[in-house]
């Protein structure tokens, strides 16, 4: 047998209609005798096999078979195509493909011969010449046999120099046979590991007309080409252990950390659960650590001292609830209650939003430069305070952002944005101006075009109200009282915001009548909530009615509760015929008493 090995080796057989069946397994029989006489497997030779027409067809690649038992029994599976004869087309596939790594052609720095048998019965029906030459530049050693019809010339064109050596013609497919067994003896040669003392101090590598030294597995091959040193294999990074890696002798081992035990693939590290040990005695859950574990309690319970036993918590007190009204607590959590005539909202914290009616409001926000930038963002976050107050739909409020300075720009018109979410998020989004405080202007923005149907407005005869927000904090630059006046006689609710250095008779002018409840001020940016609160009970219609929303909520609940419990008792003792006169006289007159004393609270408040 060859053992000048390794070698690459990959027959091309032609399979067109011009060779006949018998012709065919005679072919077989050619690829199986060479393929016998080659040492093969995956560090020695490794062969694949191709069949084309005027297609091509991979049988098996270089990286299927490694048994020749499995290579003769492929081979004599192969049903030929039968069609033309493009054997260009064929060599361009073994370049492109069946002689890549990929598909298991050892790398080029190995220095493994890649060898092409082609064999053919007739002439390419495509072009040979250029394809070949790029094949045999690309390291592809090609032999070419030609068997009764074949073209001289063609196999001339394929074969790689010198041209004696590596094409060959065989008269009749009778004698293929024959000629396979002295092609083998161009495939073989001296096995020069065998034939003299090369130095290897591991395993040495035959080739033809040379040898290389390969190391064992966890050692490289040093400087000299011949001796081998253990390969650090936890340095290089690639050990693939979770945790520590260590070196042994040509090889490594992984090993955890404490509190760790490694699992089955023997590199990944799961961590000890000491709490299925069953004696943390933990009240709630347990909770495993590297070194042991601790005991943790559910939401709304407090660890006691003994680090096991768990007690409910007043989240009302010890967390921020977010509740907008009151906060109460229960068993390990807490819900939120609003005042009376309110309802609790989705997210169970806000109470009852700006919804009995709908209207379409601008607000007209200063940039100017004494606003300072980071006044600037409270502003912003003032103005997605009144969003939270609105039910923003296109059929029910819409919100639409003005800021100005030395000049006027319209943030997002009425139409813009359909949600509060989208809203809040386009607020955060304006950039501030820095300029002059040129007030007036604004305001005839705002009445020319912030109001008109072309931005979103709803039309007059809709009978949606119309409210305009200006918020400023120091002196106009400009005259605002023509404006002013216009923007409240063409029917817009105006409310005038006042911080800092705002001038009060500005303030008064801008803001509709009554005054006192369309104009508010804060000496302070960062104390400017407040005046939310102000806005929401004069622009929401059910936030200002009457006199019970000012009113204590506990103490209200508590007298209504004491007047209802003695009516109770009064019916009772009348339906039972008890004529204890002087107590009902005594009862009625406390009642009317506890009717005064609820009056006066009212009046106070």
């Amino acid at each position: 047998r060859c053992r000048t090995g390794p070698l690459d080796i990959v027959f091309v057989i032609d399979s067109s209609r011009s060779v006949r069946p018998f012709e065919f397994e005679i072919m077989r029989r050619f690829m199986i005798d060479i393929i016998g006489s080659l040492d093969v497997g995956p560090n020695a030779t490794r062969v694949g096999v191709i069949q084309y027409s005027s297609q091509v067809q991979n049988i098996f690649s270089l990286k299927t078979f490694f048994t020749r038992a499995d290579m003769e029994k492929a081979i004599n599976s192969i049903v030929p195509l039968a069609q033309g004869t493009m054997t260009g087309l064929a060599i361009q596939y073994a370049m492109n493909v069946a002689f890549t790594v990929q598909e298991g052609a050892r790398p080029p720095h190995k220095k493994i011969p890649r060898i092409a048998i082609i064999v053919t019965d007739g002439r390419p029906q495509d072009r040979v010449t250029e394809v070949s030459t790029q094949a045999r530049n690309a390291g592809i050693e090609i032999y070419a046999v030609g068997i009764q019809r074949a073209d001289m010339s063609s196999l001339r064109a394929m074969a790689s120099p010198p041209l004696e050596e590596h094409v060959f013609l065989v008269e009749s497919f009778e004698l293929i046979q024959q000629f396979g067994k002295q092609f083998q003896d161009k495939l073989c040669g001296v096995d020069l590991c065998m034939e003299q003392d090369h130095g290897c101090q591991h395993s040495c590598v035959s080739t033809p007309g040379s040898f290389y030294c390969e190391c064992n597995p966890g050692y490289r091959l040093n400087a000299d080409g011949k001796t081998c040193s253990p390969i650090d294999v936890c340095a290089d990074g690639r050990h693939g252990c979770q945790h520590q890696c260590v070196n042994t002798r040509g090889s490594y081992l992984c090993r955890c950390r404490v509190g760790y035990y490694l699992n089955q693939d023997k590199r990944s590290c799961t961590m000890i659960d000491y709490c299925s040990f069953g004696n943390h005695s933990c009240q709630h859950e347990c909770v495993s650590i590297p070194n042991g574990h601790y005991c943790r309690c559910r939401s709304g319970f407090t660890l006691q001292p003994d680090s096991r036993s768990c007690r409910a918590t007043d989240l009302c007190n010890g967390v921020d609830h977010g509740c907008e009204f009151k906060c109460v607590s229960t068993e390990g959590s807490y819900r939120c209650v609003c005042p009376e005539g309110q309802q609790l909202q989705a997210d169970g914290k806000a109470c009852s939003k700006c919804g009995a009616g709908h209207v379409d409001l601008v607000m007209v926000i200063d940039g100017s430069k004494s606003v300072r930038p980071q006044n600037f963002e409270l502003v912003k976050q003032f103005v997605n305070r009144i969003v939270d107050l609105l039910e923003v739909s296109p059929h029910g409020t819409r919100v639409g952002l003005v800021q100005y300075s030395s000049r006027v720009r319209t943030e997002f018109p009425l139409n813009k944005y359909h949600s509060a979410d989208e809203i809040k998020k386009a607020v955060m989004e304006v950039e501030y101006m820095e300029k002059g405080t040129m007030t007036g202007l604004a305001l005839k923005h705002m009445v020319e075009h912030s109001f008109s149907e072309l931005e979103g407005a709803r039309p007059l005869s809709h009978n949606v109200p119309r409210i305009g927000l200006v918020f400023t904090d120091g002196r106009s630059q400009d005259d605002i009282s023509e404006w002013a006046r216009r923007a409240k006689e063409s029917g817009i609710v105006m409310f005038a915001v006042g911080v800092g250095k705002a001038v009060e008779e500005e303030l008064r002018a801008i803001a509709s009548e009554p005054v006192e409840q369309h104009f508010s001020y804060s000496a302070d940016f960062t104390t400017m909530t407040h005046l939310v609160e102000n806005f929401k009970l004069n622009i929401c219609p059910e936030e200002g009615k009457g006199e019970t929303e000012l009113r204590s909520p506990c103490e209200c609940e508590a007298l209504v509760q004491f007047q209802t419990n003695t009516m109770a008792i009064l019916q009772s003792l009348t339906e039972k015929n008890i004529l204890w006169v002087s107590l009902a006289r005594s009862l009625a007159q406390m009642t009317a008493r506890l009717e005064d004393l609820e009056k006066q609270i009212a009046n106070k408040k």
